[in-house]
């Protein structure tokens, strides 16, 4: 039996579901992760004076949702003209990049400029609200969406968490290596497993013209 176009656009939208919240809930933990330790991180590096380890703390932990601000629109305007799951695909991935790298930091001024280039290449959490929003049944959109949020907000509670338990057991450059490599999933499973299916076509009949 030939499915409908309607049906065939959104017969991946449950595993799409799945992909997208896993893969916010980590993006979001990788944002919020160092909050508990990241005066300590910075003291590492080699700050020292307590203003000093406050100021660059603070343009750390800003730097990655400033930057996210700013190219939020661009990134939308190319998920508009090259499709969606190829911007989940490029997140994922650039977040999984960055914060293997904020790990390799050997300064302070490096670790502010890896977590601005978390920023721009993020965009996961957005991207998927959108993906979402169009992949899904109509009458299933607002509960995808609500489901959806309860992973962003749970990854907005469980990185600080996961932040104040892992430094001391594993270290905290190791802490932002598994932080990558659990990202690095979430991008094999964006791209392997999420689906995207072409809008149907939509024609708009001409109405004859008429002599005014």
């Amino acid at each position: 039996m030939q499915q409908s176009p309607e049906t065939a656009e959104f017969q991946h939208w449950r595993r799409n579901l799945g992909v997208c919240v896993v893969g916010s809930f980590t993006t979001i933990v990788a944002m919020t992760l160092l909050l508990p330790f990241l005066p300590l991180y910075v003291q590492q590096l080699g700050v020292e004076q307590p203003a000093a380890i406050a100021r660059w703390s603070g343009l750390a932990y800003g730097a990655t949702f400033f930057s996210a601000a700013l190219t939020a629109p661009l990134w939308g305007r190319l998920a508009d003209r090259y499709g969606r799951k190829l911007m989940l695909i490029r997140a994922s991935l650039g977040m999984a990049i960055a914060m293997s790298l904020i790990g390799m930091a050997t300064a302070p001024w490096q670790l502010v400029a890896l977590r601005l280039l978390a920023g721009l290449l993020g965009g996961y959490a957005s991207g998927s609200t959108i993906l979402v929003a169009a992949q899904t049944p109509k009458a299933q959109t607002g509960w995808a969406l609500g489901v959806l949020s309860s992973g962003i907000m749970a990854g907005n509670v469980v990185g600080p968490l996961l932040g104040g338990v892992l430094p001391p057991l594993i270290g905290i450059r190791q802490t932002f290596w598994l932080t990558g490599a659990v990202i690095f999933l979430a991008f094999l499973a964006t791209t392997f497993l999420l689906k995207e299916q072409p809008r149907a076509p939509r024609y708009i009949a001409r109405q004859p013209a008429t002599a005014s």
